[in-house]
């Protein structure tokens, strides 16, 4: 007996419909992966103009990034941990979505803007940013420059107690942002949970 002979024709019909009915339903799972709704962060009074100083001294503005994704840290070089271990994150997580989506990375600008400008020069952030991405922009600025943009971004920082050696550590808010093409406020990344989380996030909204 041919347990492999053709099954009769009405369960021919069953089987198809079973397979259009798990087709649909695949399709409807997939576009439910893909369909994150709004950002988080939309409509949020995150952000806005300012006028800073990179690497090599000249003036850099909020509207130099239109059309560019961009990640933003408000940070300090002289952070001992916390800062240095946010931006290796994000670097990694961006390595990881270039290596994934390259025309959606090409997109993305990471920047690091300093709450320190004491200490933290131009050629000082232009270090420290360059030891973590090529791709990440070091920002400074007088210190009525820099209390402008924290406070448009919705910034915290202090300066803590000096230590007997005159040094200082700075208190600040710990987040990473994401903005859109246009400067709208996306969303904040995870890097206290990882380069991994970070990417996905940037997955969900870079596009």
């Amino acid at each position: 007996m041919n347990i492999h002979a053709n099954p009769p024709r009405s369960f021919q019909k069953r089987a198809l419909l079973a397979l259009a009915v798990g087709a649909a339903l695949g399709v409807s799972a997939c576009s439910n992966a893909v369909d994150h709704g709004e950002p988080p962060l939309t409509g949020a009074d995150i952000g806005g103009d300012f006028e800073l100083i990179n690497k090599d001294g000249e003036t850099v503005r909020w509207s130099d990034f239109d059309g560019k994704y961009r990640i933003v840290y408000f940070g300090f070089a002289y952070c001992p941990d916390i800062c240095p271990t946010d931006m290796q994150r994000t670097a990694q997580a961006l390595s990881t979505f270039a290596s994934q989506a390259p025309e959606l990375a090409a997109k993305i600008q990471p920047i690091f803007i300093t709450i320190d400008p004491e200490r933290d020069t131009p050629e000082v952030v232009g270090e420290f940013a360059s030891a973590f991405s090529d791709d990440l922009m070091g920002l400074t600025g007088t210190p009525e420059q820099i209390a402008d943009a924290a406070s448009k971004f919705r910034v915290f920082y202090a300066r803590g107690e000096e230590s007997e050696g005159g040094g200082y550590l700075m208190d600040h808010s710990r987040i990473v942002y994401l903005f859109g093409p246009s400067g709208e406020p996306l969303a904040t990344l995870p890097a206290d949970q990882g380069a991994d989380a970070v990417a996905q996030e940037l997955a969900k909204w870079v596009n």
